[in-house]
């Protein structure tokens, strides 16, 4: 009988009531057998935590004062308990059941690190409607100096690499998913596979986008990943990286 190393998927939540129930569903249908849910919240006031309770599937759940989403997902990596950790935003849900199957065949090679894939981003309220699609190509490391990454939850990680190389960088208020990316793969060469298919739908939105102010300040973020790993970008490197969106408007 085939023993499956257990995959961990952690999700932040704070008054995600609205969402929080595709995400949750998404993870209990999928088809492998071995998944970890852990459910981190930031004390929601909503009933996000009684939807919660409904899904027999979560292992895990705390809800607790955080220092915002990055924080949350660090306590989720120091709880969970896999071979493999994903992270699955509170409005996010995977795209098919087998997501987690396919992902996992590709770690039975050893000498992969981590697995990526595609994302789609769909209307907020009518979740049938794509917004923009986000493929990630085959990975070349250089490829970062061109504005390059690939979408964070669509990237799942052997454990063991957090505790090697540490989690996120709660200096960073926005671009630390880009940070520890760009840490595990540029700067240490961690091995990744690419899986071509759309893992994640999205619902449209985001911080970092919401305004000119708001780029701004997620350019200088990303500039900060950089230094912080005592990396040097070309100088249009973090102008590059919102400009490849723009195509993703064009793929439906």
């Amino acid at each position: 009988m085939e023993t499956h190393k257990k995959i961990s998927i952690i999700t932040a939540t704070y008054n995600s009531a609205a969402t929080v129930r595709d995400t949750l569903k998404s993870v209990a249908s999928q088809s492998y057998p071995a998944v970890e849910h852990v459910i981190v919240d930031g004390l929601s006031k909503d009933n996000t935590l009684d939807i919660v309770k409904k899904y027999p599937h979560v292992a895990k759940v705390v809800s607790e004062k955080d220092k915002g989403i990055y924080d949350a997902m660090n306590k989720g990596i120091d709880l969970v308990t896999g071979d493999v950790v994903g992270i699955l935003n509170s409005d996010d849900f995977y795209a098919h059941e087998d997501v987690l199957e396919d992902v996992m065949d590709l770690f039975r090679d050893p000498a992969i690190d981590c697995v990526y894939a595609d994302l789609q981003y769909v209307d907020a309220v009518d979740t049938s409607k794509v917004v923009r699609t986000w493929i990630s190509g085959k990975y070349k490391r250089d490829k970062f100096l061109y504005g390059w990454m690939p979408p964070h939850p669509s990237f799942f990680v052997r454990k063991e690499l957090y505790n090697e190389l540490g989690k996120f960088n709660l200096s960073l208020r926005s671009a630390a998913d880009y940070e520890l990316m760009l840490r595990f793969l540029y700067k240490n060469h961690k091995k990744p596979a690419y899986l071509s298919d759309i893992v994640v739908k999205m619902r449209a939105g985001g911080m970092s986008n919401a305004s000119l102010k708001h780029r701004l300040r997620a350019n200088g973020e990303d500039r900060e990943a950089w230094r912080l790993n005592g990396l040097k970008p070309y100088f249009f490197t973090t102008w590059l990286k919102p400009a490849r969106k723009l195509a993703q408007y064009i793929i439906k």
